[in-house]
């Protein structure tokens, strides 16, 4: 029998929670709980293809890379390097974090670059949420938002869809041979295609949206997106609150237009699991990492 292959999309709380200064500890252990909660899909037979997220960490990086700079003349690396780096510091982590619930399997790690078009709009309207939370605006030249969740102020850069991602067809290879696989980490390093190849490019890519083109690509049953919250709501945070249990397709365009998600939070998972339903898949699951074992988890977007 032919195992159903489940693409996860990693929230940034599997990785460092609000409040948390992101040591190596803190992290460790945020990945562990997390990857505790896919032993129910891995009993139940299902290949796993794993992507994450790497916001904070990605930023962080920078922030080391310009101190090293200003401090001993080191030279600063720029946002698609940064990426790399994470993907492997974090992929290593997760490798880690999946040794007790493996059941066996290997645990394979890509550094994976995502393709983007060179022109994409949003190179001129950066909203793509990366770094540390400040408590005011910062004033160093770079572009500043508030976090819808009323966390504090957080840097922004652009975040280009994805069209294609490099070695996918590997990637599929490999978990539907039952390895567990990580990749498109952090939404994968942003490269534009040139006559001379594929070239990096400064901008963070939405894990989610490559996390769901890699789910299309590899023809995946489910697509999974763990992220803070059970369920995903209408009135968010309102008296009025709402819960949402099972929603099509159709009905979650409805809410988007509505202006129900927010930006930088919600918004980019609901287009994710549209963008994977309408692709073929069966349906896509958004909950918190602890409800996974549960099977009225969940928002279900079915077509």
């Amino acid at each position: 029998m032919t195992k159903k292959l489940a693409m996860i999309a990693f929230g940034g709380n599997a990785l460092l929670r609000a409040g948390e200064k992101g040591t190596f500890r803190e992290q460790m252990e945020n990945v562990s709980r997390t990857c505790a909660q896919l032993r129910h899909l891995i009993e139940r037979g299902y290949n796993i293809v794993i992507g994450h997220g790497n916001g904070p960490q990605v930023g962080n990086a920078l922030l080391r890379h310009e101190a090293g700079r200003k401090e001993f003349g080191l030279p600063a690396m720029p946002m698609d390097f940064c990426g790399a780096e994470t993907q492997g510091s974090i992929a290593y982590l997760i490798e880690t974090g999946m040794e007790s619930v493996a059941s066996g399997r290997k645990v394979v790690s890509i550094v994976t670059r995502v393709e983007v078009k060179a022109d994409d709009p949003a190179f001129m309207n950066p909203t793509k949420f990366v770094g540390p939370y400040y408590k005011e605006r910062p004033t160093d030249g770079a572009v500043y938002k508030e976090d819808p969740r009323g966390l504090g102020w957080r840097k922004v850069v652009p975040s280009p869809k994805p069209i294609g991602i490099n070695n996918i067809d590997i990637v599929e290879k490999l978990s539907r041979e039952g390895n567990i696989v990580v990749t498109v980490g952090g939404g994968g390093i942003p490269v534009v295609r040139t006559p001379d190849g594929l070239r990096g490019i400064e901008a963070v890519i939405d894990k989610d949206l490559a996390s769901a083109l890699a789910a299309v690509t590899m023809r995946a049953d489910e697509f999974y997106i763990l992220t803070d919250v059970p369920k995903v709501y209408i009135n968010f945070r309102k008296p009025n609150q709402e819960a949402l249990d099972v929603i099509t397709v159709a009905r979650a365009k409805e809410l988007l237009a509505q202006g129900q998600f927010a930006e930088g939070s919600m918004a980019p998972k609901v287009r994710a699991a549209i963008m994977f339903v309408e692709g073929g898949g069966k349906q896509c699951i958004i909950t918190e990492a602890g409800e996974l074992g549960n099977p009225a988890s969940g928002t279900r977007i079915i077509p």
